[in-house]
């Protein structure tokens, strides 16, 4: 069988999606040459800028992506956690080029479009409670942002100018725009740019396997809801705007609260009149069984949601913040005429709505929540299966997301102080092997499409615990581990 890339492209005359296997037409020194020198690359570590190595993926089907050398690579963290439906989907590729061949863009500052109000009566129609206010962004990033301007917006409106800080979390990710960032609580991240300190306050680590020996988990929990109405009542309730928090946090290291944390510190917050954020950009869309997983899985009805990623599963991007009817409400009853001056120049993009629509659609059709729920226990049972590994120390996780922490030593659950590399050490093997993980320091991170099956599951978990063995052999090799 050909195992080379192949390039996929729209052809508008027969609407067909046409694949071609082909080879690249201009060599890949050069093209690796001219990324390394004109491509700024997320999250570039200067030590490594102008690298001229990195691996080209040009092509995708399935769960699969091919590399620009013909290296078939299962993909372990679905994208950036949002390839849902898996790569080379014709449906959704023909719903967006239909679209552009009819309207291409319009500007949603004066004007409408048929599909937008169609994506939003439908995304209102998933959400909890009275979300039914939807405004469109261009990722999650931007969500976040246009969330947390709407919540000062509506404080200044309502003579609150006060009410401005926010509450999160060691550990939180919620974007890279500056408020986004500055809400952001890894500490990798803080090193060198600024954020708007003074907006923020951070709440300890949650992680329950970090909780002190002896406590019980019943008893961290109660120690983190009071960590949370501790920050209300020290920074002053009427200090205090919102509480943003992701169901599960991702790239913190797919950390899982204790069961009720969220149902608890949403009570914290509705005595203190403290708005609560629920940022579902990786979670909401199926990643845990549910379009949105906030009160399906966690019994909260948070004010605001935002989302992304899954929303067009990675194939146009695109966010959304669903906002309380109640909270707009406020600012209507004002008669103040306020204006919610936040924007962009893609905000309900019709091309977007296609994606996100067509998206929905295929959920639907393929009952892809449904398969989500029934792969779970066989993709949870494999991931803590990896425990047995004598340099994993924890895993964790829910639906279709998993996390692997390796430690140096499992009974004082120390991390690998000695070698931070040792999740790019495991995806370097396990890319040698045909599978891609996200490392983070000495956490591994996995998120696959939401098609992925069973066998592929084996497939997936087979790969990483070689990958994990052969990274762990290293390191003892060069006299930087040991087993405990």
């Amino acid at each position: 069988m050909d195992e080379r890339p192949f390039f996929g492209y729209y052809d508008a005359t027969n609407h067909k999606l046409r694949q071609e296997q082909t080879m690249l037409k201009v060599d890949l020194h050069k093209l690796r040459h001219w990324d390394g020198e004109h491509v700024l690359h997320p999250w570039e570590n200067s030590d490594y800028a102008k690298d001229d190595q990195r691996t080209f993926i040009e092509s995708g089907q399935g769960i699969y992506v091919h590399t620009a050398d013909g290296q078939r690579l299962l993909d372990g963290p679905g994208g950036m956690w949002c390839m849902q439906i898996g790569y080379g989907s014709e449906t959704l590729v023909q719903a967006m080029a239909k679209q552009g061949m009819k309207l291409g863009y319009m500007s949603a500052f004066n004007n409408s479009n048929s599909l937008s109000a169609q994506l939003a009566a439908r995304m209102a129609a998933y959400s909890p409670g009275d979300l039914n206010t939807v405004f469109f962004t261009t990722g999650g990033s931007t969500a976040v942002d246009s969330a947390l301007r709407f919540i000062h917006y509506r404080n200044n409106v309502l003579g609150k100018p006060a009410k401005k800080k926010i509450i999160s979390r060691q550990k939180a990710y919620h974007g890279s725009t500056y408020l986004a960032s500055t809400m952001s609580g890894k500490e990798r991240d803080k090193g060198w740019l600024d954020q708007a300190d003074d907006l923020v306050h951070f709440l300890p680590d949650i992680t329950p396997y970090y909780r002190p020996d002896g406590m019980s988990e019943s008893d961290f929990l109660e120690a983190k809801v009071n960590d949370l109405e501790a920050a209300i009542l020290d920074l002053g309730a009427d200090q205090v705007a919102a509480f943003i928090a992701e169901p599960i946090l991702a790239s913190g290291g797919v950390i899982v609260p204790p069961q009720g944390y969220h149902q608890r510190c949403l009570e914290v917050c509705r005595r203190h009149d403290v708005l609560y954020i629920s940022d579902e950009v990786v979670t909401g869309f199926g990643r845990l069984g549910q379009v949105f997983a906030s009160e399906a899985v966690f019994g909260i009805v948070p004010d605001i949601i935002t989302c992304a990623k899954g929303l067009t599963s990675g194939y146009f991007p695109m966010g959304a913040t669903l906002i309380s009817d109640r909270l707009l409400q406020d600012v209507i009853d004002t008669n103040k005429g306020a204006t919610f001056a936040n924007g962009f120049t893609y905000s309900c993009h019709p091309i977007g709505a296609a994606a996100a629509m067509a998206n929905l659609d295929i959920f639907e059709q393929q009952d892809l929540l449904q398969h989500v729920q029934q792969m779970t226990p066989h993709f949870q049972q494999r991931l803590h299966q990896l425990r047995e590994l004598p340099i994993v120390g924890d895993t964790r996780g829910m639906g279709l997301m998993g996390g692997i922490e390796c430690v140096a030593d499992k009974h004082s659950r120390n991390p690998l102080q000695l070698d931070k590399t040792v999740g790019e050490r495991i995806d370097t093997h396990c890319q040698a092997l045909g599978l891609l993980v996200r490392p983070i320091i000495n956490t591994c991170v996995i998120s696959p499409p939401l098609i992925i099956t069973r066998e592929q599951i084996n497939e997936l978990f087979d790969l990483l615990t070689v990958g994990i063995q052969r990274a762990s052999d290293e390191l003892q090799a060069e006299g930087l581990w040991q087993p405990s």
